[in-house]
């Protein structure tokens, strides 16, 4: 009659032999987290980005469309009418309409810097109306109003802001004079151009900074069910004349493309995560096939004490099983602790879906099994006699 052993007692004979060797687990554990972790960690930072990006759509809408002056068919730039913006607002389903015109000027922080340092910032004339219709906000200071839009105030855009230090109360040096700062605005994800840009009223940019009163950019919001339509009519009510010179776009658009780069990112540091998980496999069935010749005399008589070759052979499996998972548990709590701490410093919210984490654990529980089986097999086919006789 052959021995019993239960799976209790296969568990405990593992947990014993992997507590003999204390290092060698330890480092062989090591390998198949790191891999788990940074599957676990990828996986719940892309999560992150994308509940970011959701969120961000919801709170700002994806009804918002941009028109735009394209190319003549002589290449040439084109224009948008001066009354673009009052044309678009008498679309139907248009809640909101308003623009921005580039004026030929530049912004330093001061009147020291040579002309030819522009610092990548545009000058732009912009309506009062513009925030409410982009969804942008102001982080400091105020907004354009009907008084200062008609002397030299500026509200500087999240980017522009930082590269020139300049705050509420200062001064910058813009189309040959001062200008005061009165208010900073927060990154807006639906119009970036505004991040890089000195707006200033439309009337002093056509007093002082020699603006013609084009727009460049007209925003307009509609129903959410309408934006197909609107769209499709948007180009000849901006410009009826010419609607072919007219270019449309859809913001939010851009942020789905740029989620969609972000997943062929994901992709590839996936592809990362999975060889530095074949890499700790191999770490386990190596210190397995080493576990195996240092235990002959271990196997020898536990052989001759009746265990037959199933008992041998699951207890190696199961010891690379433990060994396994204990390093991919540890990989799930270090690859969502990373994931939180990045999304907090991003701002983002947490997020570690559930099958990042429950598929690191059976991945693991895979690898430890597969790199553990020749080894078990082995052990198990060795002869009693033999294995007392060698050690």
């Amino acid at each position: 009659m052959s021995a019993r052993l239960g799976p209790a007692d296969t568990a405990r004979i593992a947990v014993d032999g992997l507590r003999a060797r204390p290092v060698r687990a330890v480092l062989s554990a090591v390998g198949i987290a790191i891999g788990i972790a940074a599957m676990v960690a990828v996986l719940g930072i892309s999560a992150s980005s994308r509940a970011q990006l959701d969120a961000t759509l919801d709170r700002l809408g994806t009804d918002l469309l941009t028109a735009g002056p394209g190319r003549t068919l002589l290449g040439e730039d084109a224009q948008l009418p001066r009354d673009a913006v009052a044309m678009v607002g008498r679309i139907g389903p248009v809640t909101a309409a308003s623009a921005t015109g580039v004026v030929d000027a530049r912004v330093y922080r001061t009147d020291h810097v040579p002309p030819a340092q522009t610092g990548g910032l545009a000058v732009l004339a912009a309506r009062l109306d513009l925030l409410d219709t982009v969804g942008a906000e102001v982080a400091t200071g105020t907004w354009l109003n009907a008084a200062t839009a008609e002397y030299p105030a500026v509200v500087l855009g999240a980017d522009a802001a930082a590269r020139t230090t300049a705050a509420p109360g200062a001064q910058v040096w813009l189309g040959e004079r001062w200008f005061t700062v009165v208010g900073v605005l927060a990154p807006a994800p639906l119009a970036p151009e505004l991040d890089t840009a000195a707006l200033v009223g439309w009337p002093v940019a056509e007093q002082l900074l020699g603006f013609d009163g084009h727009p460049t950019t007209v925003y307009e919001r509609s129903a959410e069910d309408a934006v197909e339509a609107v769209a499709a009519v948007l180009a000849a009510t901006a410009n009826p004349e010419d609607p072919q010179e007219v270019e449309v776009s859809r913001p939010s658009d851009a942020l789905a493309a740029q989620a969609a780069a972000d997943s062929a990112f994901t992709g590839l540091l996936l592809g990362v995560g999975a060889v530095a998980l074949l890499v700790g496999g191999v770490g386990v069935a190596n210190t397995m096939v080493i576990a195996v010749l240092e235990r002959r005399a271990e196997i020898g008589l536990r052989r001759a004490l009746g265990a037959t070759r199933k008992h041998v052979r699951d207890q190696f499996v199961a010891e690379a099983v433990v060994l396994s998972g204990l390093g991919g548990l540890f990989g799930v709590l270090l690859g969502a602790a990373v994931t939180t701490a990045y999304a907090m410093g991003q701002g983002w919210p947490a997020t570690v879906p559930a099958y990042a984490w429950a598929g690191g654990l059976l991945t693991t529980v895979a690898v430890g099994a597969l790199a553990g089986l020749y080894p078990a097999v082995r052990a198990s086919h060795l002869p009693p006699v033999e294995a007392l006789a060698s050690a």
